[in-house]
């Protein structure tokens, strides 16, 4: 085996190739020749870091130097400068990495400090296409373990043990889930994993299987054991093409290893995974509905029961977890249960990764112990909001969640606290607003979501969710009525109780949460015809100040309506009959003397 002084640990991660990640890591081996040091020096291509926001994100080891928001052309100055010459360059250094002049660890970082890194243990440590290196870092341990030393049912004990809940929206506990599978009749059956991952800004499984797919591997192959399974099935949808890249690369070394396939470890046991591919239907999250995609049909739920446990794909017994849940897996077998458990509140145990997004600093993902605040996770690990405007709400669940109000910002995240306000932790999104975001135009955008992704089967989702979004439009172009919020709420509640799927059961919730705690929002577009976040278009008006206005004409030039009037030098007026709300003399005016309300 051979040694390096350094490793130049580089993210792979979709953010950050999409930002040039793969030219610098070729830059970085071309220089690192250049200044013969091939010998001394290794790239590492991993997956995600996590703080995507100062993506490409490049770490040097030993010192753990974080180097952040790197170019192509710094390259050439990071080889020349850290690698030979031993000096880092500071100007590229992430600013909280550092202090005077001592690098700080990465346990340090603010980002970092409160996480607890379990289903993200191996992302941006090893490179995800070398199987050495998952085994290195303990990786099928966990499978040696059930193999040669557990039974079928000590495995499914431990996970119960645990109090692993399903990490993919419902929260059920995984352990149960596996017993019901086990003790199924049926003279074949099947693991599946839901890599589908449809919500809006969410990407905890896509970065997953990109930092660590045989996380997922390991796991399904103990779940066929436990439940007496030998095929599994992954899930995933086509747009995420390096996900699908490591997967693939990822089954064939295991394969190779005997990791897979027949006879694994000499045990006797069979087991093997195969790909398949979804076009981007959101309703394919629904287990039913991935499970009929799965078998060469339309995507489309099912009624339940039965329960995928005990007639799932192809009408035999079948567990459904998605990818986060397996990830947890592996460490719980190594580690044991009480490690698990002592992560967590009562009834929500372990850790969970949010991919933060919306109006925050340090957009990324972020894995932390349940019951984690969610005042934390936004200012202390998030970085808080730009420009240090208002905290306003947090979506959290993605379509299928709520928004939590400025007034819950203490509330431990868990599933049963999440729930009692009207949201869900769904897959793990995490949307953070300012006192720039308009509540009705938020739920409007959800609901517009599920609508466009509604299978049509039923009539409460296909239809309802139709009803509700266009009083919604209407409402944020300013032609809401009275008795718009209570109709909103009676559909919402009948689309809840009569929908078919978990999906177009839970369609309303955006709605119902921002009624809830931003009722004043939708008063104030029906009653006063007002947006009081300036966001609804129809709902605003331009006013020029009579003091800074300095009469240029340059606003009444540019103007597409001709609604401006005045005289050379003179204060303008804007004619709010003719005024098409289009902004553009807002963005003209050299004198800043036109604002919006």
């Amino acid at each position: 085996m051979e040694m390096y002084r350094s490793h130049v640990m580089i993210c792979r991660g979709t953010g950050c190739s999409s930002s040039n990640s793969e030219l610098i890591a070729k830059n970085f081996e071309e220089e690192i020749k250049k200044n013969g040091l091939e010998k001394e020096v290794i790239v590492e291509r991993t997956g995600c870091f996590g703080l995507c926001a100062l993506g490409p994100v490049v770490i040097v080891y030993p010192e753990a130097a974080f180097y952040s928001q790197v170019k192509p052309e710094d390259v050439a100055e990071i080889v020349s400068e850290h690698l030979l010459k031993g000096r880092v360059v500071k100007r590229l250094i992430y600013h909280e990495a550092v202090e005077e002049d001592r690098l700080k660890s990465l346990d340090e970082v603010p980002f970092y400090k409160k996480q607890v890194r379990v289903a993200l243990r191996n992302c941006g440590v090893i490179n995800p296409e070398d199987i050495d290196e998952y085994i290195a870092f303990d990786g099928y341990k966990a499978l040696e373990k059930v193999l040669t030393e557990m039974t079928p049912e000590s495995v499914i004990d431990t996970v119960k043990q645990s109090g692993l809940r399903g990490r993919g929206g419902g929260g059920f506990p995984t352990g149960n889930k596996w017993q019901f599978a086990a003790a199924s009749k049926g003279d074949k059956k099947y693991v599946c994993c839901n890599a589908d991952e449809g919500d809006p800004g969410a990407f905890m499984d896509r970065s997953v299987l990109e930092g660590d797919p045989h996380a997922v591997i390991e796991a399904m192959t103990i779940a066929g054991y436990a439940i007496g399974s030998d095929q599994g099935y992954i899930y995933v949808r086509a747009e995420y093409p390096i996900a699908v890249k490591r997967l693939t690369i990822a089954i064939i070394q295991a394969r190779e290893y005997g990791l897979l396939g027949k006879n694994i470890l000499g045990s006797g046991f069979n087991f093997d995974i195969e790909i398949r591919l979804g076009a981007g239907a959101f309703v394919c999250g629904e287990e039913t509905a991935l499970m009929r995609s799965i078998e060469g049909k339309r995507g489309m739920p099912t009624p339940r029961p039965p329960f995928p446990a005990v007639k799932g794909l192809f009408g035999k017994p079948t567990i459904l977890n998605n990818v986060e849940t397996y990830a947890n897996i592996p460490q719980i077998i190594v580690k044991g249960p009480e490690w698990f458990r002592s992560m967590g509140t009562e009834k929500s145990k372990g850790t969970k990764v949010f991919a933060l997004g919306g109006k925050i600093h340090n957009t990324g993902l972020v894995e932390v112990p349940m019951g984690t605040t969610l005042r934390e996770i936004v200012y202390d690990i998030g970085g808080g909001i730009p420009n240090n405007r208002p905290f306003k709400a947090a979506q959290t669940g993605g379509p299928s969640g709520g928004c939590i109000p400025a007034s819950e910002i203490d509330v431990p995240m868990d599933y049963d606290n999440l729930i009692a306000l009207g949201s869900m932790m769904g897959s793990g999104g995490l949307i953070v607003m300012d006192d720039t975001t308009c509540m009705v135009d938020i739920a409007r955008f959800f609901l517009d979501f599920t609508v466009d992704e509604s299978c049509g089967k039923c009539t409460p989702c296909r239809e309802g969710t139709k009803r509700m979004l266009e009083i919604l439009e209407r409402i944020c172009d300013g032609k809401g009525e009275e008795g718009d919020i209570e109709t909103l709420e009676k559909l919402a509640v009948t689309i809840k109780s009569s929908a078919l799927c978990g999906l177009g059961q839970t369609a309303p919730n955006p709605v119902l949460s921002t009624i809830k705690y931003f009722r004043d929002e939708y008063e104030a577009h029906i009653r006063d015809k007002r947006c009081p976040a300036g966001v609804c278009q129809s709902l605003l008006q331009y006013n020029i100040d009579s003091e800074k206005c300095k009469g240029c004409t340059i606003c009444a030039k540019n103007c597409p309506a001709g609604a401006i009037s005045g005289k050379v030098k003179e204060p303008h007026v804007i004619d709010q009959s003719k005024c098409l709300k289009c902004g553009v003399c807002m963005v003209k005016c050299p004198f800043k003397a036109i604002s919006k309300r």
